[in-house]
């Protein structure tokens, strides 16, 4: 059976926000979800696909080959089960939508309050030259980001030492507050939802857990990117909070431009000026490629515009497929700063040229323009 438009599922256009796109999960899972809906199954598939389609939407990477190559991109583990709290096959009970809904300051659980934190991705703009775009290249980057303060391991506390436990939440990171009807949870104001306290701060990192550095780094770019393309860096983002697990760095590719080649996919496009004498009367050309000059055989009587296609000499895709080729376009360029000697040998050549004969295109079109006004 085939699998519902994830966007048209939530009721969200394909340029929705992430935070809108939140709001609209939350509202359909509140709808569907299986506490607000005993012994329906319509309704309990109803809330997996709903949660199978915010996980992916959710998550940039796996929204992008969802847009690209629908439902198929992500078979294989790319998109499904597991990752997000309420998919992967099961659900939550009703209290954790309210917890998403209220800034996870309402109902029940606390495993994700109080403990370590992933550190955040960081994102690197990568400008490279065509040829190294295409060929591939591997390119040194400095990197500015927080990482895990060495002498006390990420703790924050002086070595010798460690966090204690919060006195006013004991550890959860959270306090609890009856507001009329509701009991609302909110951080601890002691330890800003931390769990502990330092009372005696490193002397390094005063007591972060992190310090800052600029990291000198390796990007292996493969053959075939394009401006857009992203290269992934698992690990060398930032260092997490409280000893927390390190974020990811994404690497933006922006190909400059080129004085001879411009780039449309896997092909690449130049173009060629000859002169008029070699246009009509034909002759070899040297081109230039990437991969050095090649001979190209200019028929005569060739025309402005004409494409010539080098198989072979384009790109390499980078997620596989065909190499594209070079399309050279002639461009028959008008001689200029002529002498006498040659003005006149040009009139000679024009007296001797018939227009329907030698010009064909300029003859249909002065018939057309006749015909036009007649």
């Amino acid at each position: 059976m085939s699998k519902p438009d994830y966007y048209k599922l939530l009721g969200v256009e394909k340029d929705v926000s992430g935070k809108d796109l939140k709001k609209a999960y939350r509202r359909v899972a509140m709808k569907h979800h299986p506490d607000r809906n005993p012994d329906d199954k319509a309704s309990e598939e109803k809330f997996k696909e709903v949660a199978e389609a915010y996980e992916v939407l959710s998550d940039e990477q796996k929204r992008a080959t969802y847009d690209q190559y629908g439902h198929a991109g992500l078979e294989g583990g790319a998109g499904m089960g597991g990752g997000h709290g309420h998919g992967g096959g099961g659900f939550g009970s009703f209290s954790d939508i309210f917890g998403d809904v209220f800034g996870e300051q309402f109902g029940g659980g606390g495993g994700r309050r109080g403990g370590p934190a992933r550190g955040a991705d960081l994102r690197y703009n990568l400008d490279l030259d065509l040829e190294e775009a295409v060929k591939g290249a591997t390119v040194k980057i400095r990197v500015p980001s927080l990482t895990t303060c060495q002498p006390c391991s990420g703790s924050g506390a002086k070595k010798g030492t460690r966090p204690k436990q919060c006195a006013t939440c004991g550890g959860v990171g959270q306090v609890r507050m009856q507001q009329g009807f509701f009991s609302v949870q909110q951080a601890c104001p002691t330890c800003q939802g931390k769990g502990s306290v330092i009372a005696d701060p490193c002397n390094s990192c005063h007591g972060q857990g992190r310090t800052e550095e600029t990291k000198n780094l390796s990007v292996k770019v493969p053959a075939g990117v394009d401006t857009g393309d992203r290269i992934r860096l698992s690990g060398e983002g930032e260092a997490g909070d409280s000893g927390g697990p390190k974020g990811d760095l994404y690497v933006q590719v922006s190909v400059r431009e080129h004085e001879i080649f411009q780039r449309d996919g896997k092909n690449l496009y130049c173009e060629i000026p000859i002169g008029f004498v070699e246009a009509a009367l034909g002759g070899d050309l040297e081109v230039p490629t990437l991969d050095g000059r090649v001979k190209l055989k200019v028929p005569s009587e060739t025309q402005t515009g004409k494409l010539f296609r080098l198989r072979g000499k384009g790109v390499i895709p980078v997620r596989g497929g065909s190499v594209g080729d070079l399309l050279c376009r002639v461009a028959v360029e008008t001689p200029v700063n002529l002498t006498s000697k040659q003005k006149e040998l040009l009139t000679e050549l024009q007296s001797t040229m018939k227009g329907g004969k030698n010009s064909p295109k300029q003859s249909s079109w002065f018939d057309g323009m006749k015909n036009f006004f007649a």
